[in-house]
């Protein structure tokens, strides 16, 4: 099974098991990751499941959606690689990924 690696704000990592086909968000409330609270259950309508996916993996990713885009507009710590987890759908060529959960998430 594929895997996605959370870096939570203290610098410690979570390394989840993420079925093909699953969001990472539906990982990180499965599991019960911090920050992660993804209100709307992936409907792509909150943006509390917001990550800022590392660099080399970002290009990798399909260009988010124009309702993604809206959500990103407003997050607290948007960055250049922000996404929202619910919309990261995992593949075997995600198998390693790794995603930071923005300090702003906890305090949600």
């Amino acid at each position: 099974m594929p895997l996605a690696i959370f870096e939570l704000p203290d610098g410690a990592e979570q390394v989840l098991e993420v079925p093909d086909d699953w969001s990472l968000m539906e990982a990180a409330r499965r599991d019960g990751l911090d920050g992660i609270v993804a209100d709307c259950g992936g409907g792509a309508i909150c943006g509390t499941c917001h990550v800022q996916v590392d660099a080399a993996w970002h290009a990798r990713l399909e260009p988010p959606g124009m309702a993604e885009e809206a959500l990103l507009e407003v997050v607290p710590e948007r960055c250049a690689t922000s996404r929202l987890s619910c919309q990261v759908i995992m593949t075997p060529a995600l198998d390693g990924i790794r995603v930071r959960v923005p300090s702003s998430q906890l305090e949600l």
